[in-house]
């Protein structure tokens, strides 16, 4: 059977990918190696003191992980060489030049030999210290790029970024650059920078260091028009690969929110507790009642293979065809074609956890009410206020006056209520979100992906095709708490 030109495409190939131990890199690798054994060297870039233990976090954090127990199991006695001949882990970090690769050799070596770069490197914490977000999603990114023009066979720039870069835009959200000509980056970097050494000057504790950091990045967000800080630095990742790309073919992907896995390597397969995941959490396990969204905004989520797919589709098209532009955006999402509706979410969470009810570790059954949805954030923080905040207030001072008889149970309710106020804060954007991404240039990348016999099925990316019932069911929300959450 002759193989499929994607598959054969990757024969021979050498691919650096940062960001290598996040949940996205992991899905990627994992990918390329089950479909393309014979792929050249897939160098993954770990942060790591030196490359000994950049090797054992590529054992502890990736390959032992259950997304590669197909792999593992195809290949046997034979899975651990394979890796070992494969993939090469290599300690940088991409927030200084050359990635911190201080191995001169290593990096010679890596410069010769590599052909396509794969930026997956982020950091997604939505309140992240301004400093670190704009070190790894604006100048990581930067750094990145100019590593890939000193490599001498490089031919694709991939860049995985995120939908939201458009901020609050609504109405039908087209997949091109955000310009921002009144917009200075590099003054948000010399910004930055300036506050972190006012605030060492005062000789303050590194935790209030931190959390005025935090404040100034979402202080800087919405001043310039984001939500984030998370988003705005993402944004501005993107301004600065455009801007000095050269001649180098820069492909970017926008996900919107990344979710388990739809088939590949086999469904429900995730790591950790992503975005909405918070909530689906805590609903089932009774800490939430109520939160704040529009029932009928698109909870804009895609699974993680279809965007991996989306990845190995465009890096074989973009490579091989040079009449495609130097600077393509894809939006990878749902909103478009196949909308999962907050209201959808809602009913389909409630009918799981009333048929699988959480067991607590008193070995009780958590009943699941219908999650209470108010329609605006002001009736949100009313409701909060009225039946928790300022009971709570009371109860502060009962206990106050019982000589901290209940301090255990007020600090376990006061860290609660805190937590549900912190999450619709930073949600609020999303679960109020009307904006819808267009994804025509998705929708071409298909057409071409048939037209040169790529195999639709194996490297699908269709979004009308997830059955969300099933899928939310069937796969994420178990997959979700199989984690031993």
């Amino acid at each position: 059977m002759e193989l499929d030109n994607a598959v054969k495409f990757f024969q021979g190939k050498t691919i650096l990918i940062t960001g290598a131990t996040g949940f996205l890199a992991k899905v990627f690798v994992e990918k390329i190696l089950r479909i393309q054994p014979n792929v050249n060297k897939l160098y993954l870039l770990v942060r790591a003191s030196n490359n000994k233990s950049a090797k054992q976090r590529l054992y502890d954090e990736i390959i032992s992980k259950e997304l590669f127990k197909i792999l593992r199991n195809n290949w046997g006695s034979k899975f651990d060489a394979l890796i070992s001949n494969k993939v090469k882990a290599v300690a940088g970090d991409i927030s200084f030049e050359n990635l911190g690769l201080n191995d001169s050799e290593l990096r010679e070596e890596m410069q010769k030999e590599i052909q396509i770069i794969v930026n997956v490197a982020a950091s997604t914490d939505f309140s992240e210290r301004y400093d670190d977000a704009l070190d790894i999603n604006t100048f990581g990114a930067f750094n990145v790029l100019n590593f890939g023009k000193k490599c001498d066979k490089v031919k694709l720039f991939l860049h995985i970024s995120t939908a939201y870069v458009c901020g609050e835009e609504i109405g039908i959200i087209l997949e091109k650059l955000k310009r921002r000509n009144d917009m200075n980056i590099f003054e948000e970097k010399r910004l930055a920078e300036e506050q972190l050494s006012q605030l060492q000057n005062q000789c303050i504790p590194d935790k209030a260091i931190t959390s005025s950091m935090k404040e100034f990045g979402l202080e800087r967000a919405k001043l310039n028009g984001w939500p984030n800080t998370y988003v705005f630095t993402k944004a501005m990742g993107e301004m600065l690969l455009e801007r000095f790309k050269g001649d180098l073919p820069l492909v970017i992907i926008r996900p919107t929110i990344i979710a388990s896995t739809y088939k590949q390597p086999f469904p429900g397969w995730i790591e950790g507790v992503r975005t909405i995941d918070s909530v689906l959490v805590n609903y089932g396990k009774g800490k939430l009642t109520c939160f704040p969204g529009n029932l009928n905004s698109a909870l804009d989520v895609i699974p993680v293979d279809m965007v991996v797919n989306v990845m190995v589709v465009a890096i074989e098209v973009h490579y091989a065809q040079h009449q495609y532009s130097c600077e393509t955006i894809y939006h990878v999402g749902t909103s478009s074609k196949n909308p999962l509706k907050l209201s959808d979410l809602r009913n389909l969470s409630h009918y799981y956890f009333t048929k699988n009810p959480w067991i607590d570790t008193n070995g009780q059954k958590v009943e699941a009410g219908k999650l209470i949805v108010f329609s605006t954030i002001n009736r949100f923080f009313l409701y909060m206020k009225i039946k928790y905040v300022l009971p709570l207030k009371v109860f502060y001072f009962i206990n106050k006056l019982c000589c901290q008889r209940f301090e255990k149970i007020y600090t376990n309710l006061n860290r609660r209520v805190k937590f549900i106020l912190r999450l619709a804060e930073f949600y609020k954007p999303y679960a109020f979100f009307t904006g819808i991404f267009d994804d025509r240039n998705l929708e071409r990348l298909q057409r071409v992906a048939e037209e040169r016999g790529i195999d639709v099925a194996e490297f699908n990316f269709d979004s009308k095709s997830i059955d969300w019932e099933d899928y939310i069911m069937n796969s994420h929300i178990p997959g979700l708490f199989n984690q031993g959450l």
